[in-house]
């Protein structure tokens, strides 16, 4: 290469650098960069390539970026480093666990005892994302001191690296002092699944008293401390307000498209949960038909008597 090529290549690059900067300075903020464009892979969520674990500062800087992200559920560590091996930055063991995972009819069984178990095999089985855990129904609902106490347990011996609990004011002392005492902490409000004998399955903040609690809420899990809200089964109208109004991330699940990033649980997403599921969801793969057609052509073959072959045989 000449001496004049190589100075051609360097004004390239360099008007290149300057125009990405003028986009990214221009881009409103809640404008993601174009697909194919993430900018410093080292920094963006999804699609990173840092190999170091995701933190909640990477969460708060996204949304100053404006980027969105995915975040889905895990419960075991095969699954979850299948998640990881994809780019998934951050995953939550929810306490959906005790209705897709343990059999129970509703998430209020989880004890923390199975949360900490399956926590701990998220964590093993993933190197880069952001493990969540869920303080499950009974574990804080006593005041601070019980959530301390519980959220302690699931960092230390699961090695999460972030809690979630549900409520906006009614778990404001909780959140408080849990950040206080260093544990990150995720906040729920909208459909909180734990109050389902209260609350029901149904959209949360429709009319003008419900949305303004709804506001309230959102503001006191912010001014707690916590590093980001799933909205849960709230109109796209008032999730995108207060999307707005936080400066930390909103994490929505039928919510809209205007919150910060999203949530599935995964079980919905893969197509193995089975029956009707939430009109939110969306099912990028039937796994449960090809779990099923795989486990019958394995008992074909055996009923046969054409598995195994002599190349599963040792002699």
């Amino acid at each position: 290469m000449t001496a004049q090529a190589a100075h051609n290549q360097q004004d390239q690059r360099e008007q290149r650098n300057q125009r990405e900067q003028r986009d990214q300075q221009n881009r409103p903020k809640n404008q993601a960069a174009p697909a194919g464009r993430p900018g410093d892979g080292t920094k963006t969520l999804y699609g990173g390539t840092s190999s170091r674990r995701v933190t909640v500062h990477d969460l708060s800087a996204a949304k100053e970026r404006g980027e969105k992200w995915p975040m889905l559920t895990a419960y075991d560590a095969m699954t979850a480093s299948v998640f990881d091996e994809a780019g998934i930055p951050v995953m939550l063991v929810g306490d959906s666990m005790g209705n897709v995972h343990l059999g129970y009819e509703t998430t209020v069984p989880v004890t923390l005892d199975e949360m900490t178990m399956l926590s701990a095999a998220v964590v093993r089985g993933t190197k880069r994302a952001l493990i969540v855990a869920d303080l499950p129904f009974g574990s804080y609902q006593e005041g601070p001191v019980q959530a301390l106490r519980s959220a302690t347990r699931l960092l230390k011996d699961a090695g999460v690296g972030a809690v979630k609990l549900e409520g906006g004011e009614r778990s404001h002392s909780q959140i408080e002092l849990l950040v206080q005492a260093g544990i990150p902490v995720m906040g729920h409000i909208g459909l909180t699944p734990q109050s389902v004998n209260t609350l029901g399955y149904r959209v949360q903040g429709r009319g003008e008293e419900a949305a303004q609690q709804m506001l309230r809420d959102a503001k006191a899990v912010q001014d707690a401390g916590a590093f980001a809200v799933v909205l849960e089964l709230v109109p796209a109208e008032l999730a995108a307000e207060v999307t707005r109004i936080l400066h930390i991330p909103t994490i929505g699940i039928g919510a809209g498209i205007e919150t910060d990033a999203q949530v599935l649980v995964y079980t919905d997403m893969v197509g193995l949960t089975g029956g009707k599921v939430p009109r939110f969801t969306k099912q990028y793969v039937n796994l449960r038909q090809t779990l099923g057609d795989a486990a019958k052509a394995f008992a074909d073959e055996v009923v046969g008597g054409t598995f195994p072959q002599e190349e599963h045989t040792f002699h």
